[in-house]
This record gives C-alpha cells, structure tokens and sequence, in this order.
C-alpha cells in the first residue's frame, strides 16, 4: 500500500503543479499593460464585459499606464467599465464613456486630486495621452479617451 500512496501524492503533487502553471499563464493574459487587468476594470455590479468593451478598456489601460509610469506610484481604479444597470445605480449619465470602456474614474494614493489632475492635463498636453474627457472631483479624476476635449468640476 505504501508504493499506491506515494504514486497518489506524486499525481497530486503534479496536478497541483500543473494547476498553479495554468493559474499562472491565465493571469497573464488577463493583464492589458505591465501594471493594469481587465479585472480592475470590470463592472462592480458583475456583469460580463462585452468583447467590443474590451478593446476600448485596452486602449484606456495603455493611456493609464503612461500616467503610472509618469508618475512612479500605482493607480487605483475606483470606476472603470460599467453595465447599463450599474451606470444607472451609481447616476452615471445616459452617454456615459463607463458604458463603452472608454473611462475610469481613479487615483493616486499619495498624492493630491489637483496634483493628478495637472498631471493628466500635462501628458495631454504633450500627447503623450490621448485627448479626452477629464472631470476634476474631490476625491478622484475622470479620464476617458474620447478623443475631443472635455472639461468639467464634479
């Protein structure tokens, strides 16, 4: 009986190796940029991304990520992709950008709203970021990828 049990650990030992493998890899694919998923940016009420959300989520991701990097610290995601039903929940507009994965509300631990803000303008500014929407609020920015400018205070 001895040999049978250390051939089922070995099975085991290996089908958990193999599990955490795959784990592996699929995480991988889940990530947009070096520092973003498409996890982070998923309806907070659960509802599925559809496929023509996720390529516009990708593009915010990439324009996201250069303001990562600019600035050196992690960004929070507070608001990305948002069902029709979830928009309407929070009181997001009807043509909200949420709706087509065009926007993320977010911060910056560490640092001032005014500050990411300026900064955000700054990388439009240089093209270093697309032109959009930015919604200055108290306690987040608004960044979509429009692609014309839009200003407003929340």
């Amino acid at each position: 009986m001895q040999k049978k049990d250390n051939l089922y650990y070995l099975a085991g030992a290996a089908g958990i190796l193999l599990l955490t493998v795959l784990i592996r890899k699929f995480r991988k694919m889940d990530k947009l940029t070096k520092s973003f998923t498409f996890a982070e940016f998923e309806s907070n009420d659960g509802a599925v991304m559809p496929p023509e959300v996720k390529k516009n989520i990708q593009e915010l991701a990439k324009n996201l990520q250069i303001i990562r990097d600019y600035v050196g610290k992690p960004i929070k995601i507070n608001s990305g992709y948002r069902s029709p039903g979830q928009n309407e929940k929070v009181g997001g507009r009807s043509q909200s950008k949420h709706m087509i994965g065009q926007a993320a509300d977010f911060t910056i631990p560490g640092m001032k709203t005014s500050e990411v803000l300026a900064i955000v303008e700054k990388l439009i500014a240089l093209k270093k970021i697309k032109q959009g929407g930015v919604g200055y609020y108290p306690t987040w920015i608004h960044y979509d990828i429009r692609g014309t400018k839009a200003r407003w205070n929340g």
